[in-house]
């Protein structure tokens, strides 16, 4: 039962925080980034933040503005969702996406060349 109490928690996180970074937060370090996933605790004390920074900015950079922010969001966070205790949140970069994108990238390019070095006449049945 605590299971889904942390995974409903997790998502509405999600929800939140996210738009807290895009709407609240005027920091200049912080471009596009997404919140891709939150991890709860089971005793709901604390959560990791898993952020994708979409845009060229330093990753060390953005994550350094969202760890000074991270009293200012869990005070939002305490407005928005009624709860006891807001759960401690600790942000992690996910490269996940950016992989994925690089990884495709790859493929395409791959087929490319491989489509111009295969034989453009077709062998005769």
């Amino acid at each position: 039962m605590v299971k889904h109490r942390s995974d409903r928690l997790a998502g509405e996180l999600q929800k939140e925080i996210a738009d807290i970074i895009s709407h609240e937060l005027n920091d200049p370090r912080i471009g596009f980034v997404t919140v891709v996933l939150v991890d709860v605790a089971h005793d709901l004390s604390a959560a990791k933040v898993y952020i994708s920074i979409m845009d060229d900015k330093p990753k060390e950079g953005v994550l350094a503005a969202l760890n000074s922010a991270k009293g200012f969001i869990r005070h939002l966070l305490g407005q928005r969702i009624k709860m006891r205790v807001v759960p401690v949140i600790d942000f992690k970069i996910d490269d996940s996406i950016a992989y994925a994108i690089r990884m495709s990238k790859v493929i395409d390019d791959q087929i490319k060349a491989d489509e111009e070095a295969a034989p453009k006449d077709k062998p005769e049945e």
